[in-house]
């Protein structure tokens, strides 16, 4: 709506998790590289945790753009509350499996694991190591989901079955792993993104501007301090009020956006969360 009126080719502040919007800070460049290590060194387990729109699934969507095809599948699970037979099942489909051999309303949890394994020795034997990632992984409460994970790691073997399993999810996720002792001390990486510094928040709000196409400063520098203060460096918290305040200040024909944009905007959001 506003994007002609700032001169913008597109919503700079949306939530396209394209990686030409990826900003590396110092703690999502560091887990990126930690994960494709991860990857790349064909380990087993690692673990990406962080608040509530810290960047999870944008750094996930990062790293599989990164890694591409020539590592195999990328199977990215976004909805894990499911009971370990459903879970195995999805994954062993996404794997390649057909749907009525792992169906698991009709056949057993060791046929669904024997036709993951079978799928994975392939993909061992042509050269391609899968990554599995699942995401919102602190939402799981049955501890036969994590026993299930466990014991796909068991098939992660060297020079015989590999692959890669990311748990992403809030920090609680750290809590439910180490109560598993033995899925714990599989863990190689452990990425914990923290939120943005007042500093980083004003390169991060300038380089969306600029990847949408903006050739000057649209928010003034009392406006970037307060998006830092009432977003608490969160991205994105601060996607949300930047994206208002552009709204905002096209309502009010404004040159630039100010601080008292950007506070009222802040106070109209948390109304509507209170309501």
């Amino acid at each position: 709506m506003y994007e002609s009126y700032w001169d913008l080719s597109r919503n700079p502040f949306d939530n396209d998790c394209s990686p030409r919007f990826f900003f590396g800070t110092q703690t999502h460049q560091a887990a990126l590289l930690k994960l494709l290590y991860l990857i790349e060194n064909r380990k087993g387990l690692g673990m990406l945790v962080g608040s509530t729109g810290s960047g999870k699934s944008f750094l996930t969507q990062v790293l599989a753009e990164k890694v591409g095809e020539t590592q195999g599948p990328f199977v990215h699970l976004v909805f894990p509350q499911l009971s370990s037979a459903e879970l195995l099942a999805y994954l062993a489909v996404e794997l390649g499996a057909n749907e009525s051999t792992v169906d698991s309303r009709v056949v057993g949890l060791d046929r669904t694991l024997r036709e993951i394994e079978r799928l994975l020795r392939g993909f061992t034997q042509q050269g391609q190591h899968p990554v599995i990632v699942i995401d919102e992984a602190h939402l799981i409460d049955d501890v036969e989901v994590f026993q299930a994970l466990r014991l796909l790691l068991n098939f992660q073997q060297p020079g015989k079955l590999q692959f890669t399993l990311l748990l992403s999810g809030q920090p609680e996720l750290m809590s439910h792993v180490r109560r598993l002792g033995a899925l714990e001390e599989r863990l190689t990486i452990k990425c914990v993104l923290r939120a943005l510094s007042l500093e980083e928040t004003m390169d991060y709000v300038s380089f969306r501007l600029e990847a949408a196409g903006a050739t000057r400063q649209l928010f003034d520098d009392a406006a970037l301090l307060a998006v830092y203060e009432l977003s608490g460096g969160v991205p994105r918290r601060i996607n949300r009020i930047c994206d208002l305040a552009l709204l905002v200040g096209f309502a009010d024909e404004s040159r630039s956006i100010s601080s008292p944009q950007v506070e009222a905007v802040s106070e109209e959001l948390t109304a509507v969360a209170v309501d």
